[in-house]
């Protein structure tokens, strides 16, 4: 090819013929559809609450510790009670979002014990979230609460499932506890 014009039209070509290649091996490569995931009932956790210990603001966040005093899991495939000793470290954002951290501990029926570390989040209209710091009790259908537990549990034994599956939950906030029901992420 010594022409130059002829040369010229083939650089040309040549970068959509380059895409339309790949088009083409991209679309013939498409791997199959990923499994959507479901979520099945768990557990449900009634967590007993003292009152709030405020902290102040903190580099511009208000920040609160609520400790956790008790409670009881009950569900499908774990019951037990929520030990004493374990708290919810909550950010307050200038927006109203609630930063939430809680830890804490479940001794299941069968004696094991089992730690909870559950980050989430809790939002909504201001006016419903002022109920409910007021100690109303509000629809939870009116305020979005969600939060993601990780277990800390044996790797062998009957609750090993626990420390290998996801899961996510849904919360309501209440003036004496925090009702949680957790779905395992399948």
């Amino acid at each position: 090819m010594t022409n130059p014009v002829e040369r010229r039209e083939l650089l040309k070509a040549i970068p959509g013929v380059a895409l339309a290649s790949t088009a083409t091996s991209a679309a013939a490569a498409e791997p199959p559809a990923l499994a959507v995931p479901q979520l099945t009932l768990a557990m449900r956790l009634r967590v007993l609450i003292a009152p709030p210990q405020e902290l102040g603001l903190v580099d511009g966040v208000r920040k609160r510790v609520i400790p956790i005093t008790g409670g009881t899991v009950e569900g499908p495939r774990l019951t037990g009670k929520v030990l004493p000793g374990g708290a919810d470290w909550q950010s307050i954002r200038p927006d109203g979002t609630a930063d939430i951290l809680a830890r804490y501990s479940i001794e299941a029926s069968d004696g094991a014990i089992i730690s909870v570390i559950n980050p989430g989040y809790r939002h909504g209209p201001a006016p419903v979230l002022a109920r409910i710091a007021a100690g109303e009790e509000v629809d939870p259908a009116l305020y979005y609460f969600r939060a993601t537990p990780r277990f800390e549990v044996a790797s062998e034994g009957p609750h090993a499932w626990l420390g290998r599956t996801v899961f996510v939950c849904t919360g309501g906030r209440y003036r004496d506890h925090v009702r949680l029901d957790l779905f395992a992420v399948s």
